[in-house]
């Protein structure tokens, strides 16, 4: 039997609910392009991005600053290496560690995948008005600021 639906909340008006709508909607844009030029997978472009712009770092890492489980990064990461997008290597401060780093065609496609994503952007940014966008933008800064701790409490 299903519980009756209260009428004081409001599904639509729940802000986690409509910043996951939202992320959903534009993220599927931008995946539709990884996807069909370089069979990409979200995960796989996220551990390629995050390399893209912070260098070598550690499969650890990047699950932490991009909130990826550790089972679906450990995967991409054997995809992109496979795939010749990315070596691995034993770092020298700890032999625990390996960091994981973009090769010679693994930076290419993320500066070819960065400039279709600055044009999707932009696209993005005509759609709902330059107002409107930087009045997004700085209100999601907001919220990451205020909440960015959140998960580490």
């Amino acid at each position: 039997m299903r519980d009756t639906p209260r009428p004081d909340f409001d599904l639509d008006a729940f802000m986690p609910y409509l910043l996951n709508q939202a992320a959903e909607h534009v993220s599927l844009g931008f995946a539709a392009t990884y996807k069909a030029e370089y069979g990409l997978t979200r995960t796989q472009w996220r551990v390629m991005a995050n390399l893209g712009r912070f260098g070598a770092m550690s499969a650890a890492e990047i699950c932490r600053i991009s909130h990826i489980e550790k089972t679906r990064a450990s995967r991409a990461v054997a995809q992109l290496e496979a795939e010749g997008y990315l070596t691995r290597a034993r770092a020298a401060d700890d032999r625990r560690r390996e960091d994981l780093a973009l090769t010679e065609a693994g930076r290419e496609v993320y500066i070819r995948l960065g400039a279709r994503g600055m044009a999707y952007q932009a696209e993005m940014e005509a759609r709902i008005g330059p107002q409107r966008f930087a009045a997004l933008q700085d209100g999601l800064r907001a919220l990451i600021a205020a909440y960015g701790d959140a998960a580490d409490d």
